[in-house]
């Protein structure tokens, strides 16, 4: 039972947006604190929890019917009263928002209930199964992350953090549509129009190239419009030529292994570019 709901959490996606928040607290704090780190870490875990576990009770139906879901607890019947898990969400949403206020401040609150809007209403309810824009939207998430670990030091809006707000924007659907052709088959299934489904990986493949051009170019903004030195930019190069290559590897050759590559590419791009940020801030020479 309780590994049942552990799964509901999706922790492995929890880490990767306090991870996210992390970054962003470091690019502002010149006196790091680990217990401000940990109390992070908490806070946006419970936030990025709620939104899963919605995500979990909202998509139960489809998740049924695809492999790589179809052994969700929910799917399975393994939790067999599913409002236990809508009244776990909205629980995890209300104790990460009332606890961010009290321990940060009221903007850190309030980033992250939009985060975990965006994720559970404007993606799952609202557009996953309408639009291929919807990871385009669903992805404001990550940026909201980047935000709220940003408001733990300053609560007031600054170049920086909007600026990496942009980057996580435009890096989530190179990332997600990646994903996307490799489980196009999955979701062509049931009827969720993601891009490859719509498109084909082709033109998938092309419209992710696009994409991480604008992604590198939001990568640089911050060199040129915020305290981030010649590390950072070095790093964001580095990352963006990479992950560059790599789209145009899938665009050579639009398979399912290609995308799998290009996806587990797109976490590399990220993690250079987060490496870049903390050594660019906080390294001594």
């Amino acid at each position: 039972m309780l590994r049942d709901y552990l799964e509901l959490l999706k922790l492995r996606i929890g880490g990767m947006i306090a991870l996210t928040a992390v970054v962003a607290y470091l690019a502002m704090a010149r006196d790091v604190s680990v217990v401000h780190i940990l109390l992070l870490i908490a806070v946006m875990l419970l936030g990025a929890s709620s939104s899963a576990v919605f995500n979990h009770w909202y998509d139960r139906d489809i998740d049924r019917r695809m492999e790589r879901t179809s052994r969700r607890p929910l799917a399975t019947g393994a939790l067999a009263n599913p409002s236990h898990a809508l009244w776990l969400a909205g629980g995890l949403l209300v104790v990460g928002v009332a606890l961010s206020a009290w321990l940060f401040n009221p903007i850190v609150g309030l980033h992250l209930f939009l985060g975990a809007f965006f994720y559970g209403v404007v993606y799952t309810v609202w557009l996953k199964r309408r639009s291929w824009l919807n990871i385009v939207l669903g992805g404001l998430a990550g940026s909201f992350a980047v935000l709220a670990g940003a408001a733990s030091v300053k609560p007031e809006l600054c170049a920086l953090p909007l600026f990496l707000a942009v980057v996580l924007f435009f890096w989530t659907p190179s990332h997600f549509w990646s994903l996307a052709i490799f489980l196009r088959e999955e979701y062509q299934k049931v009827g969720v129009p993601m891009l490859p489904v719509v498109v084909g990986e082709q033109k998938t493949a092309f419209y992710i190239f696009g994409n991480t051009v604008f992604l590198i170019t939001a990568s640089i903004l911050p060199w040129f419009f915020s305290e981030l030195g010649l590390i950072y930019l070095l790093g964001a190069i580095l990352a963006g030529v990479l992950f560059l290559h790599g789209n145009w590897r899938l665009i050579q050759t639009p398979t399912r292994e290609m995308g799998w590559r290009n996806f587990i590419g797109s976490m590399r791009y990220l993690g250079i570019l987060f490496l870049a940020i903390v050594v660019d801030v906080h390294a001594v020479f």
